[in-house]
């Protein structure tokens, strides 16, 4: 490896709006807020919104027909 072409990697901390604090290393040292994290994200925690809220599949089927596929 070439000498002094690598970054620096220095302390972070990363606060979310959640309160989880994360301590990593990052080239970006300091502090830094975020909005969401692994934590609190829906699709980490397992609190999404189901894709079928409100029976819009059925809706779909109703409008435009069951779809077949014809083997040969």
């Amino acid at each position: 490896m070439k000498a002094e072409i690598h970054p620096d990697y220095q302390a972070a901390t990363y606060t979310c709006s959640c309160g989880n604090v994360i301590e990593t290393r990052s080239t970006r040292a300091g502090d830094m807020s975020l909005d969401v994290c692994s934590a609190c994200h829906p699709f980490y925690t397992g609190k999404q919104k189901q894709a079928d809220t409100g029976g819009q599949i059925d809706k779909f089927k109703q409008r435009f027909g069951v779809m077949r596929s014809k083997k040969g």
